[in-house]
């Protein structure tokens, strides 16, 4: 028998029961209460008919109910399939059809998105926080015993889409084993992410595997505590940080880029002991401009969904480098390859392969994609260990854009752009953002005799695609470069339109 990853919950309970555990949506609960309402979750999930491996979707914000949700779900073995709040209606429908959800818990903020789709899914039970609409089941009135059976490593718990550099996203699934085994690696560095009396600020969206298991399950690891917030706003967090007397920090790039802009930043940061960057490449100026104004190094990682999601950490070697991602976690194998598969020459740039128990077990749904035969994984980055054993991150997968830590690739956003009455042909590439590391640009075609404005694009995506992945600059052009076989060549279309 494997264990559940919920139990950190039940064990946070146990040994901290009156311990602050979570702040947010206008209070507080305590381990044991968050314990007893993860039981209340599981017990209505069941109520509603599902059974051990369904999956069900979540479409919620930073809240306590999605805290209870999330572990009732694995506490009763369903599977968990985490939804970004800003996806509209046409992503939602498409996650719960390929992912097979048998139910949706969602909030205010996925609820627009949730009830458009929901009369072409008759038998979709829905839970929802808040007033519900006719058909829907309120969140608050789940209550009861969960009915508990063993748990496997391997067993499926969570079903996390991200992107491959091209097609619609890969539903990267990762076991109770997987997960816990990224929990213990972050847990046994020598200089520790958590530790129990810890205050960690949880703005990330819960709906990206950073927040989700490298903070939300790190921080029931050490039984700390977590402050939810729903959005970044740096006015607005900086106080929440202060209030709260917040010690711990996980953020991206953006957040520091909107902070180190912010005269209170000091004051704020006063009680704060741990800085934490990941999910993309901060701009060193950045870093020194946060160091400069409270004294505080940021500490950088390196990692991806399908690791649960760590890989390396500055934090292993316990020296901020800027720059660098740092060193593999306890427990995590990291080499560097060249294009011919072979070890790449010492400080010669190699793509970045993994190997540990914190690996997915493949894409939904039969697994393919995953770890070769001898367990490693092929991450498509690149990087080079620079003299003292660090890594530094180089270049990424071919095509594929990072927006704020959030992947996007191209052929999804272009396929939505083909369907705008006047386009005849679309390439869609990144390029460098200083505060969000990489934006969308959209070079358009137009059909013969159309005019397409670069503002009708964008209002066009606004209402089809998550903020996230909309092109933020649009360039009307009149030809496209293609190879030989009639594709674009998007390394000539850089070169010629750049």
């Amino acid at each position: 028998m494997g264990a559940n990853l919920a139990d950190l919950v039940r064990d946070a309970a146990a040994v901290r029961p009156d311990h602050q555990a979570l702040v947010g949506g206008g209070g507080s609960l305590t381990w044991a209460q968050v314990d007893d309402a993860v039981d209340a979750a599981a017990g209505g999930l069941q109520a509603l008919g599902l059974h051990r491996g369904d999956r069900v979707a979540l479409v919620m914000g930073n809240v306590p109910e999605f805290v209870a949700a999330y572990f009732g779900m694995l506490r009763t073995n369903l599977v968990a399939v985490p939804a970004n709040t800003a996806s509209t209606a046409s992503e939602i429908r498409w996650l719960l059809s390929d992912s097979g959800a048998g139910a949706v818990v969602f909030d205010r903020g996925g609820a627009a998105a949730v009830r458009a789709v929901a009369a072409e899914m008759p038998d979709l039970r829905r839970v929802v926080v808040g007033a519900p609409a006719p058909g829907e089941t309120p969140f608050g009135s789940f209550s009861g015993a969960p009915r508990l059976a063993d748990t496997e490593d391997e067993d499926l718990a969570v079903l996390l889409f991200t992107s491959g550099t091209s097609g619609r996203p890969k539903g990267a699934m990762l076991s109770h084993g997987a997960l816990l085994a990224s929990v213990e690696q972050v847990h046994a560095l020598p200089h520790p992410a958590v530790t129990p009396d810890d205050v960690v600020l949880l703005v990330l969206p819960l709906s990206h595997v950073y927040a989700l298991n490298g903070t939300l399950a790190a921080v029931a690891r050490a039984a700390a505590t977590a402050v939810l917030v729903e959005r970044f706003d740096p006015v607005e967090t900086l106080e929440v940080i202060r209030r709260e007397q917040v010690t711990n920090v996980p953020g991206a790039p953006p957040m520091y880029v909107a902070w180190s802009a912010e005269p209170g930043l000091a004051d704020a940061f006063a009680s704060v002991r741990l800085l934490l960057t990941g999910a993309a490449p901060i701009p060193t100026a950045v870093v020194e401009q946060v160091r400069t104004a409270t004294g505080l190094p940021v500490f950088e990682g390196y990692g991806l969904t399908e690791a649960a999601p760590g890989v390396t950490s500055t934090l292993v070697g316990g020296v901020a480098k800027p720059g660098s991602i740092g060193r593999p976690l306890p427990g995590v194998e990291v080499r560097l390859l060249d294009e011919d598969g072979e070890p790449a020459e010492e400080g010669d740039p190699g793509e970045i392969w993994v190997r540990g128990p914190n690996l997915f077990s493949g894409y939904w749904p039969d697994g393919s994609g995953g770890p070769d035969d001898d367990g490693w994984f092929a991450t498509g980055d690149v990087a080079y260990e620079d003299d003292e054993g660090d890594l530094v991150l180089v270049d990424r997968r071919k095509e594929l854009i990072i927006v704020s830590g959030f992947n996007v690739y191209p052929r999804e956003v272009e396929d939505v752009l083909l369907g705008q009455d006047g386009v005849a042909e679309v390439a869609v590439v990144g390029v460098p953002h200083p505060y969000t590391g990489e934006a969308v640009k959209a070079y358009v075609v137009e059909q013969p005799g159309a005019h397409v404005a670069p503002s009708d694009v964008a209002e066009f995506a606004a209402i089809r695609l998550a903020r996230f992945k909309c092109p933020t600059i649009v360039e009307i052009v009149d030809r496209l470069p293609h190879s030989a076989v009639g594709k674009v060549a998007k390394g000539r279309l850089r070169e010629e339109l750049a």
